[in-house]
């Protein structure tokens, strides 16, 4: 009868054991969750200052639209009032052609009356020469119309010499003013095209005041959106906020929980090591025996390479764990580690081939470094392959949970412990473990542990 009352209390260690783990992993996700939650909010936070940005820019661009409109209305309005006076200024100089086309008709005009003053000058002295020729056929009475006829003369001269400088200056009067012409003719085509550009800067002012009034109209949509999306951000911050620490009293509550089971897996596992004591044989007592016999095989070895100075003391309890660079997770040297891979790690092979159901044999020093272990958890670890290597690469590795921890501080010739074996990343298993204390010049070195499956 206490032999079943110590496998039910195993069983329920067991089960203890395997609801613990499952609400350790279920508290490690909370806390994952937790932390990524802890990182949406303060990325919402940074998302809220943003917004807020977004607000204060969306307000300050509508602002601009604003005073960009009535910018652009008045400029449009001194535009539009400038380009009038430009298209009246070329208007203006386009008329002045016909005037100075006028001016040139009344040079050529003035230009023909002299040249009619120079024929009448010419004739007026061939008139004085002949009087004069005839004065001197008269003689004496004739001699008063002699010095008329030389006043003639020098009249007639005077004439052709103003006439001759009439006519030259009014052909460079001319000339200049056939230049002036031209280049008024230039600059009328120039105003024409001036009048044409004039055009699109007008169309091209109004399709501005067009877009302006666009971007006013968008401008005041983005606020409105701006505005909603500020809202909205606040209720979604409240929301995590709330989620966030409804998130953390499940996270505590779960802990709990794995506590209170964890507890109870402790006194479920005090009467199984209890009962398993006992003088009755049950399922436990083989592996309990494997145990004890692999714990003795092991000191004698070791025992053995002490006295022959293959090992020392020293080296045995060596505590300076020195960590592998670049191991994930970390695995440790110290100076019983290479004695243990190359004399124990072939005996714990040949101990966990005894029987199907062990899962591996081990040996672990009061801190729970292992410094060996069976082949199968002591191959090299893969380079970010952390959940393998947790699994794989067992060895060096420093493990300790409670029942682990109970079986190094608790004095018992075994222990007969169920517990969960850590997988790394939050995954367990449920086993059962037959601890062996191991014992070296009166000092409490570690366990032997056999590991299996029930």
């Amino acid at each position: 009868m206490l032999a079943d009352l110590g496998e039910r209390s195993g069983d329920i260690a067991l089960q203890c054991s395997e609801t613990a783990g499952f609400l350790s992993e279920l508290n490690l996700r909370i806390q994952g969750d937790s932390a990524r939650l802890a990182n949406l909010q303060r990325n919402m936070n940074t998302l809220a200052a943003s917004q807020g940005e977004s607000v204060a820019a969306a307000q300050e661009l509508s602002l601009t639209a604003r005073r960009a409109g009535r910018i652009v209305a008045d400029g449009h309005e001194v535009i539009g009032l400038s380009l009038g006076e430009v298209a009246g200024l070329v208007e203006h100089v386009t008329g002045l052609e016909d005037h100075l086309r006028r001016f040139l008709t009344v040079i050529e005009a003035v230009g023909d009356i002299s040249e009619e003053l120079g024929a009448i000058a010419r004739q007026t002295r061939l008139l004085g020469v002949n009087a004069a020729i005839e004065a001197a056929r008269g003689g004496a009475a004739t001699q008063g119309f002699a010095v008329v006829a030389d006043e003639i003369r020098r009249l007639a001269g005077q004439a052709g010499e103003s006439a001759a400088s009439v006519g030259d200056k009014l052909g460079q009067l001319d000339r200049d003013a056939r230049a002036l012409i031209g280049g008024v003719e230039a600059n009328i085509v120039r105003g024409r095209d001036v009048g044409t550009h004039i055009d699109r800067l007008r169309l091209s002012m109004a399709e501005i005041a067009s877009l302006v009034t666009q971007f006013g109209d968008r401008s005041e949509a983005i606020v409105t959106c701006t505005d909603a999306a500020d809202g909205d951000v606040t209720a979604l911050r409240q929301g995590l906020g709330l989620f966030s620490r409804s998130s953390s009293e499940s996270a505590a509550r779960v802990d709990v929980a794995r506590e209170q089971l964890e507890g109870l897996e402790g006194m479920a596992n005090a009467m199984l090591n209890t009962a398993a004591h006992g003088p009755q044989k049950t399922r436990n007592s083989p592996y309990i025996a494997l145990a004890e016999d692999g714990a003795q095989e092991v000191a004698a070895m070791i025992e053995q390479a002490m006295v022959d100075g293959q090992l020392s003391l020293t080296d045995l309890f060596d505590t300076d764990y020195r960590p592998i660079a670049g191991s994930d997770p970390v695995q440790y040297l110290n100076g019983f580690t290479r004695f243990a891979d190359a004399m124990l790690r072939p005996m714990l092979d040949r101990h966990t081939a005894q029987d199907s159901a062990i899962v591996g044999c081990c040996l672990l020093d009061m801190n729970g470094y292992l410094p060996t272990h069976i082949s199968a958890r002591s191959q090299p670890q893969q380079a970010g392959m952390r959940d393998w290597n947790m699994e794989h690469a067992r060895n060096r590795q420093i493990f300790m949970d409670s029942q682990t921890r109970r079986a190094l501080d608790e004095e018992g010739d075994f222990f007969l412990f169920t517990y969960r074996q850590d997988l790394g990343e939050g995954r367990y298993r449920a086993l059962r473990s037959a601890f062996v204390p191991l014992i070296f010049a009166g000092r409490r070195w570690g366990l032997y542990e056999v590991g299996y499956l029930i």
